[in-house]
């Protein structure tokens, strides 16, 4: 999964450290971890490594949706480019569709897209929740999951 390296959360310090490429892919992957359990997103074991601007994650998930939010969770971070979504699922389900905010995008907007009714907007707000606080608050960058309608 493809994301902007130059959006998102900002949860890597201004600088990296002057130190080995191994010791500060270790730090990223502690960060991007600890992102992971700040938004309460629920795994059954987790392991993320980083190398370059990519973003591996393995581990145990009940649900196909946590191991999407937990790959969105950690792709929308600034200096994030791709993340490799190992995870195992207990219970597999469809895949979501992704969609890459622009500019002038607005979930309504998407939904309409997507599900071809600008009101299933919410479906899209609480697929992306806890990372979306806000119906209005995306970005041009930002990579939201679009769960298939039941």
């Amino acid at each position: 999964m493809s994301f902007f390296k130059g959006v998102g959360e900002k949860i890597f310090g201004k600088d990296e450290p002057a130190a080995a490429p191994e010791k500060v892919a270790e730090l990223k992957a502690g960060a991007l971890l600890q992102h992971v359990k700040t938004l309460g997103l629920p795994y059954n074991k987790l392991i993320v490594k980083v190398a370059g601007h990519t973003v591996i994650i393995e581990g145990e998930v009940a649900k196909q949706e946590d191991a999407e939010k937990i790959a969105l969770a950690v792709g929308n971070v600034e200096g994030v480019e791709a993340v490799d979504n190992k995870m195992e699922v207990a219970e597999p389900a469809p895949e979501a569709q992704y969609h890459t905010v622009v500019e002038g995008d607005w979930l309504s907007k998407i939904s309409a897209k997507y599900y071809g009714d600008p009101m299933k907007y919410e479906i899209i707000f609480e697929a992306n929740k806890p990372m979306l606080t806000h119906p209005d608050k995306i970005y041009p960058g930002q990579v939201l999951r679009i769960p298939p309608l039941s």
